[in-house]
């Protein structure tokens, strides 16, 4: 099984190597790191250098952290997108879940990150919660770049029409394989198969219990990967082999590495 993480926080495991074994002896073949504000951006870097066959560099400024970024958080995330070519900008977003930020300060942080994806022709790594419209009023203002990714996709079918017609591509997260989640698995029956991807966002989005073969005391393991893609390719209907597979390549060809 050659199956990649196309969204987790390593930066966050105190062991990161230790996890990164561990995820290789489950067969994830690499992951997309992101980070998402200045207080992590370094981290990313260096796991971005020390494990170069495995890792892929994300940065940006998380919504959550809109009204922490300093003067300079611009330049900075500017200067590591130099370091990396092959970076992708995220995790940025909006998020109406949360009472603070308000989506009024969210919103010019999260203009700017899509500006700079689509002026560098980067893939971007959008974060969105109870805030589609919103979304759909800000690429009216920033256009997309050509791939961007809504990972973690908690939206409808109808929803995931629209975003397609916009270049959007979407990953499936392990805690969506809860019954009471149905109405997702359903939306992603919707997803075009050429734009799925599959992720743990570890240490968050726990699956059932069921579907946790790593257990860690930190939250999520990303070595859960395989288990939440069997979760998932049962509820698709298709064979393990696959969802991988085609979600390999989706990664592969989402995040290209080889040239922009």
């Amino acid at each position: 099984m050659t199956a990649y993480d196309s969204h987790n926080h390593l930066q966050r495991f105190a062991d990161p190597a230790k996890i990164v074994a561990e995820m290789r002896d489950a067969g994830v073949a690499g992951c997309v790191v992101n980070g998402t504000g200045e207080d992590d951006w370094e981290a990313v870097a260096r796991l971005a250098d020390q494990f170069p066959d495995f890792v892929w560099p994300a940065f940006g400024l998380h919504p959550w952290k809109a009204h922490l970024a300093s003067p300079r958080w611009l330049p900075l995330l500017e200067s590591y997108l130099d370091r990396f070519p092959d970076a992708s900008v995220g995790e940025c977003g909006l998020d109406g879940w949360i009472a603070a930020p308000a989506l009024e300060i969210q919103r010019p942080v999260f203009l700017r990150q899509v500006a700079l994806a689509r002026e560098r022709k980067l893939p971007v790594t959008i974060h969105a919660l109870k805030a589609w419209e919103p979304l759909f009023d800000a690429f009216k203002d920033e256009p997309p770049p050509p791939r961007f990714l809504l990972h973690s996709f908690g939206g409808s079918a109808e929803l995931v029409k629209r975003l397609a017609d916009l270049g959007a591509w979407f990953s499936f997260s392990g805690y969506f394989l809860q019954p009471r989640k149905v109405k997702v698995v359903e939306a992603f029956k919707a997803v075009p198969r050429d734009r799925l991807l599959i992720e743990t966002d570890a240490p968050d989005m726990m699956p059932p219990e069921e579907y946790i073969s790593h257990p860690c005391d930190e939250g999520n393991h990303p070595a859960n990967l395989p288990s939440i893609a069997a979760g998932l390719a049962e509820r698709l209907e298709i064979l393990l082999e696959e969802l991988v597979a085609q979600t390999a390549e989706n990664h592969r060809a989402f995040f290209d590495r080889s040239g922009h």
